[in-house]
């Protein structure tokens, strides 16, 4: 393997882990109702923008250190249009992020909201994977 994609998927690696540790939380604390719901639904947020910078930094992108898909969306439009298109469409309906991480801003999500929250952190997953190379090796599985 070429150094250049060995170092690619050194960085990669763990913003895939992340996600999918994110997933697995979100998918857990789903089902075990709604004292869990914004906390799930914080995860599922966290699940996209995680794998949104793992496509960035495949691709050799530079991205800020926050938490704003809209402005992730926008640097991965420079790389493939239809990808960042088809992606604010799942993310525009899913405020979950950091919005929900103090009291003040938001009420808290529902269980259908975090539901919904999972189904669209699916989506961003079945939508980014196949577009980067398999990690499941790298990550330990």
């Amino acid at each position: 393997m070429p150094r250049r994609e060995e170092a690619k998927r050194r960085i990669v690696a763990p913003w895939l882990s992340r996600a999918r540790s994110d997933l697995g939380a979100a998918g857990h604390w789903v089902g075990e109702g709604s004292l869990f719901s914004s906390a799930a639904a914080f995860h599922c947020q966290q699940t996209a923008e995680k794998l949104i910078k793992a496509f960035l930094a495949w691709n050799e992108i530079d991205f800020p250190k926050r938490h704003d898909l809209k402005e992730l969306l926008d640097l991965a439009a420079s790389i493939n249009k239809r990808l960042a298109d088809e992606l604010r469409q799942v993310i525009a309906p899913a405020p979950y992020g950091v919005e929900l991480r103090y009291p003040e801003d938001q009420p808290e999500a529902s269980p259908d909201e975090a539901r919904r929250a999972l189904t669209l952190a699916r989506q961003v997953r079945d939508t980014i994977l196949p577009l980067l190379p398999d990690l499941s090796a790298d990550t330990g599985g």
